[in-house]
């Protein structure tokens, strides 16, 4: 089986969700202002303020590891620190770039189950040292949903919440799957972000169905006064930022950005369902948003290699990671299955 079959390694494996395609070939019709000061940027704006019910702060940049570094930097001096699971994506997949772009504020790892922080770890923390001779916590940094495939409960977000106002922290959410976060609550935008305290979140687009980009938006616009700049200094200002913005029109009107989050979050399901019925396979945490970690033989890793599938088995905590998408089909799951079947006669 080839590339082109559909794949579990990533949902930055899907193509672009259609919506999206038609969004950018409307907007592709004239001529129109540059760097953003065009009519469809604005109007994508307007619609993200409608939707998360707040006068917020919205900009484009090509990539999540952009979006996380220069967010976390504009609520950072260099001499503080941002305090994150330790299998966050800040932490083990973005190369120091959050250090970088914030001129070294430092990464502290606290532990909590399933991926997500625990409120009284991060208080450790906090209160472990408080000289002039230890970065300062400035920044808790929440991913919604998490490395691991869960998804922060409002209580849990609350009591985050709580420790960060008693010591007058900052919140950032790594949302590069926060749909799929979204639609498994059941809440609105609004209640899973500047309602629960958030100050900036990290918005992914391209795992829900876009080319390119991600929305990073401020719910406090103090914070996101010079954001511009840092954008433009980072390489992250696009000339034509119509192609970056309007296919959120798609992917945002009509809910398009839920069904496709629902779709991936059912396929999910269905492959963990599947998956649990097959003796040697052991799932290792609850699937709560699009991904599956299953733990299987070594035989049947290397067979199901061979075979031609993709996927990791390097993030987390170990497993098999198994990530659906909205292009995911019931069919290419059956297929998966079947192989995995095969390689453990």
């Amino acid at each position: 089986m080839g590339l082109n079959k559909i794949q579990f390694a990533s949902d930055n494996y899907s193509g672009i969700c259609p919506q999206a395609v038609q969004s950018m070939i409307e907007a592709n019709r004239d001529f129109s202002l540059a760097y953003g000061e065009d009519s469809y940027t604005q109007k994508v704006c307007d619609l993200f303020r409608k939707i998360f019910e707040t006068d917020c702060e919205i900009f484009f940049v090509f990539n999540g590891t952009a979006a996380n570094a220069l967010a976390l930097a504009s609520l950072c001096q260099s001499y503080h620190s941002i305090i994150c699971h330790e299998t966050a994506h800040i932490e083990t997949n973005e190369c120091g770039a959050p250090e970088f772009a914030s001129n070294g504020s430092k990464i502290l790892l606290a532990k909590g189950q399933n991926g997500k922080l625990d409120a009284g770890e991060v208080e450790k923390i906090i209160t472990r040292r408080s000289d002039i001779h230890y970065p300062k916590p400035k920044v808790i940094s929440l991913t919604q949903a998490t490395e691991l495939g869960t998804v922060y409960t409002p209580g849990e977000l609350q009591a985050i919440r709580d420790v960060a106002c008693k010591y007058d922290l900052k919140l950032h959410m790594d949302g590069a799957r926060f749909a799929n976060a979204l639609v498994f609550l059941n809440l609105t935008p609004a209640e899973l972000t500047w309602k629960a305290g958030i100050d900036v979140l990290c918005l992914g687009g391209v795992k829900n169905g876009l080319a390119v980009g991600e929305a990073v938006v401020f719910f406090n616009k103090d914070q996101a006064r010079d954001f511009a700049y840092r954008c433009k200094q980072a390489g992250q200002l696009a000339s034509k930022m119509r192609y970056l913005s309007t296919p959120w029109l798609g992917l945002l009107g009509h809910d398009v950005w839920k069904k496709n989050a629902a779709h991936a979050n059912k396929m999910a399901r269905y492959l963990k369902t599947e998956l649990d019925k097959i003796n040697g396979v052991k799932i290792k945490f609850p699937v709560e948003a699009n991904a599956v970690f299953a733990d299987m033989p070594d035989s049947v890793v290397s067979g199901l290699r061979a075979a031609g599938w993709r996927f990791y088995n390097f993030i987390g905590v170990g497993g098999a990671r198994l990530m659906c998408s909205w292009a995911t089909t019931k069919q290419s799951i059956d297929f998966f299955l079947k192989d995995v079947k095969k390689h453990l006669d």
